[in-house]
């Protein structure tokens, strides 16, 4: 990675070396800090993901292949990472709960359980359904910011780069939402869905129109 990094130019360098100090920081935070709030989680998200996001934009600008505003908007670069981090975060529930990590955030999960584990029990299915569902719900108020951002994007490597895991991410959140599977095992989509998103998901209209399926879904 260090000779990689050694062989770019300045001007990447100096968007990664900014990107990763802040990661960091942000992340080391974290090892502290529970997720509580809803303030927090979005903060967790932009750590880890929101960063990318905003990093990778400056990285499409500064190289030309995109116009100056996709890097220096990072309001929006920065919310779709936080929708494609929720939607990881609301899927793997089982797996976190199994490693001893908790990421839902507190001011949603103690509206409708004691403890986060509760979730895993069968008599705690209904409740773990509706906070479930206000998370999928939470992560939804991203997919504006999504198409906005999407719509901006003029190179098609870069809009497949981009548009490719947010429609996944929209497939998912629609295969969890109100999915007791979530609370008992792991949830994905079809590999034959995937391999669909993946070839339609290259121009706007396609990704309208699949975030419209979903969305109803």
């Amino acid at each position: 990675i260090s000779l990689e990094f050694r062989s770019l130019a300045k001007v990447y360098q100096d968007v990664i070396a900014n990107i990763c100090h802040k990661m960091g920081a942000g992340m080391a935070e974290f090892l502290e800090k529970k997720v509580g709030s809803i303030k927090d989680w979005d903060t967790y998200c932009h750590y880890v993901a929101g960063l990318v996001g905003i990093g990778l934009s400056r990285l499409f600008s500064a190289s030309e292949l995109e116009d100056p505003v996709v890097g220096h908007d990072t309001e929006l670069a920065n919310s779709m990472g936080l929708f494609l981090q929720k939607t990881n975060i609301i899927r793997d529930y089982l797996e976190d709960q199994q490693e001893g990590r908790e990421f839902w955030p507190q001011e949603v999960w103690s509206k409708y359980a004691e403890k986060l584990s509760d979730f895993t029990k069968p008599q705690n299915i209904q409740a773990a359904l509706h906070c479930l569902n206000e998370l999928v719900t939470n992560a939804l108020q991203h997919v504006p910011d999504v198409i906005k951002y999407l719509s901006r994007l003029h190179n098609q490597s870069v809009f497949n780069f981009c548009a490719i895991p947010q429609v996944m991410a929209i497939a998912t959140l629609a295969a969890c939402y109100n999915n007791p599977q979530v609370f008992r095992g792991v949830v994905k989509i079809r590999k034959g869905q995937a391999v669909t998103l993946m070839l339609e998901a290259t121009n706007m209209e396609a990704v309208k129109g699949m975030i419209r399926q979903y969305t109803q879904v």
